[in-house]
């Protein structure tokens, strides 16, 4: 096939380039075009919108504005570019009848800030900030489209895809400076909160994003995840496995930790609020509608092996 990628050189899209280049044909779309092996050449927005991108089989629609936990970044820089780019994606792919295929990368937190229970695709969505908003503002567009042109899309693969975390080699974000504190020997102090959460390996992005490519699958939003859910002092227990370690997981008041939270957001500390709330809260993610769509029992990366994997990297 030939694959259009937007935001190829990001974390995901480079992971992409790598699993898919074997056996296809692969294109970029970005405001940066360095080197990279397997993708034939990155193009930029200019060239899409002078109709220089080449035809392509399918479209992967990365690019995005990534959740900014400083909550710096202004509400309408989201919804330009997660709402806006997303429209004109798919826009893009409505006028191009030879693109059969188009995958949207929105975001487990356009459906819920917060799960009690198991978050599965039937939720109603309820999203909190301009990151969550403005990814399901993009993703009401698409399935808007798909509602009022059932009939020219009925033999066309659209797929918007809501992941947890990602994580895996070249990953940067809260499990790389999780992964900075405990190399540091300091002690883990919020063993007290017992929770659960969604990982999604990035080996497992990359399977199901060809899965859909190369397989009938119909048309629809699918949550994605690792099989398993871990707690943050069983991810504690593995960053120290991986460094060979023992693990020192202190179980502070729970009081505690929020005040030191507080202070650390009004000091800019690296523990604020909202990591604190990211790193303790429970937020488990069904993956059996990807997993049935695709035909498989599990994914192929298993929850462990996956965060083994990307530790290793961290610590090379």
């Amino acid at each position: 096939m030939k694959i259009l990628i937007t935001g190829v050189h990001g974390f995901v899209g480079s992971n992409l380039v790598k699993y898919l280049a074997p056996a296809n044909e692969i294109y970029g779309l970005d405001i940066v075009a360095p080197d990279k092996e397997g993708l034939i050449k990155t193009y930029s927005w200019e060239d899409l919108d002078a109709g220089r991108v080449p035809e392509v089989d399918a479209v992967v629609h990365l690019a995005g504005k990534v959740h900014d936990t400083k909550n710096q970044a202004a509400a309408e820089v989201y919804f330009k570019v997660n709402t806006g780019l997303t429209q004109k994606m798919f826009d893009y792919f409505q006028a191009h009848s030879g693109i059969r295929k188009f995958v949207f990368f929105s975001t487990a937190k356009a459906a819920a800030d917060k799960v009690d229970g198991v978050l599965t695709e039937e939720v109603v969505p309820a999203p909190v900030g301009p990151y969550g908003e403005s990814k399901i503002a993009a993703e009401r567009y698409i399935l808007d489209v798909l509602k009022e042109k059932a009939n020219q899309m009925k033999n066309r693969g659209v797929y918007i895809f809501r992941p947890c975390m990602i994580h895996g080699p070249g990953n940067k974000g809260n499990l790389n400076l999780l992964y900075s504190v405990v190399r540091k020997g300091i002690p883990w102090p919020l063993g007290a909160f017992d929770n659960r959460r969604t990982f999604t390996s990035i080996g497992n992005i990359c399977f199901a994003v060809n899965g859909v490519l190369t397989k009938n699958v119909e048309s629809g939003i699918y949550n994605m995840g690792d099989d398993e859910a871990l707690s943050t002092n069983e991810l504690i227990e593995e960053i120290c496995k991986s460094l060979g370690k023992k693990a020192h997981i202190w179980k502070w008041p729970r009081e505690l930790m929020n005040g030191f939270a507080k202070m650390g957001g009004w000091l800019h500390l690296p523990l604020n609020q909202e990591r604190l709330r990211k790193l303790t809260e429970n937020y488990i993610s069904s993956n059996a509608k990807i997993k049935k769509a695709l035909g498989v029992e599990r994914m192929p990366v298993d929850a462990r092996e996956g965060l083994k994997i990307t530790l290793d990297s961290f610590r090379n």
